[in-house]
C-alpha cells in the first residue's frame, strides 16, 4: 500500500491519506455557535499518518461483509445507519479477517476532527459562512428528512466527503463518566484517545437531521451507548499504516 495515495480495498472502499501534523481542536473564541463542551480550544498532535475512508461506510459495503442491511433509508450508495457501535466493531473484525490484517478501526475523536478540518481553523472546513454549507453537506435545510448517496456534495481540502452531514459518525473514544474526557481540555496533547473505561461512546459530525450549528467541525456529542442505533448515525473507517 502506498502511504501517500488513495487506497482501494477488496470491497471497493476508498481511503484517503491523512498526514501526521498538529492542529487546534475545539471551537475558537470567535465562534458564536460554540457549545460548552467544545472549549477551550487546545493544541493536538497527530503523530502518525493514517488513511481515512473517503466516504462513510455505504450500505453496499456493509452488506458485502455482513450479509444484511439494517438501514432505514435503503440504497446501496447511501451510508449505512441504524448500526450500533458494537455492530460497527463486528464489521471491522470481519473486514480485517477478510483482508488478513488488523489495521481497520474507528478513528479517534481527535483524528476525526483533524481530518474534517483538513488544515482549516474555521467553523467548517470551507470557512465560517453557514450559507455555504449546502454545497458540502446534507443537513436539516436540504436533506428532506433522509440520507443521500455518499459523495454528492463537495469534499473538503483533503478529499473527504460528507464530513459535515448526511450521517453522524461513531468514533472510538469513550465518554468520561458523567462528563467528557478531562484530557480533552489539556494541551498540547499527543494522539489523545479518550478514557480507558466508560460506557458511552463519542459521536462526531452532523447529519441529515441536524441544523448548521451541529455540522461544524468542532461539534461533538456523547450518550452513544454501545447498543444505540439511530437512523442518522453511521461511521467511517480509519486504516492504520502499521500492521
Amino acid at each position: 500500500m502506498n502511504h501517500d495515495k488513495t487506497f482501494i480495498n477488496s470491497i471497493g472502499m476508498e481511503f484517503v491519506p491523512i498526514p501526521a501534523g498538529t492542529f487546534w481542536m475545539g471551537a475558537g473564541d470567535d465562534d458564536d455557535d460554540v457549545w460548552w463542551d467544545e472549549v477551550p480550544r487546545h493544541e493536538v498532535i497527530i503523530s502518525r499518518a493514517f488513511h481515512l475512508g473517503k466516504y462513510p461506510v455505504t450500505q453496499a459495503q456493509w452488506q458485502a461483509v455482513m450479509g444484511e442491511n439494517p438501514s432505514k433509508f435503503q440504497g446501496p450508495d447511501r451510508p449505512v445507519e441504524n448500526v450500533s457501535w458494537e455492530e460497527a466493531q463486528a464489521f471491522i473484525a470481519k473486514l480485517n479477517a477478510l483482508e488478513g490484517h488488523e489495521r481497520y478501526r474507528l478513528p479517534t475523536e481527535a483524528e476525526w476532527e483533524y481530518a474534517c478540518r483538513a488544515g482549516s481553523e474555521t467553523k467548517y472546513s470551507f470557512g465560517d459562512d453557514a450559507g455555504e454549507l449546502g454545497k458540502y453537506a446534507w443537513y436539516k435545510d436540504n436533506a428532506g428528512g433522509e440520507t443521500h448517496p455518499v459523495g454528492q456534495k463537495r469534499p473538503n481540502a483533503w478529499g473527504l466527503y460528507d464530513m459535515h452531514g448526511n450521517v453522524a459518525e461513531w468514533v472510538s473514544d469513550l465518554e468520561w463518566e458523567g462528563q467528557y474526557d478531562e484530557d480533552y481540555y489539556a494541551g498540547p496533547v499527543v494522539d489523545p484517545h479518550g478514557p480507558e473505561a466508560g460506557e458511552d461512546h463519542m459521536i462526531r459530525g452532523g447529519s441529515w437531521f441536524d441544523g448548521a450549528r451541529d455540522c461544524r467541525s468542532a461539534y461533538r456529542t456523547c450518550g452513544g451507548y454501545p447498543g444505540c442505533r439511530e437512523d442518522d448515525l453511521g461511521f467511517r473507517l480509519a486504516l492504520s499504516l502499521e500492521k
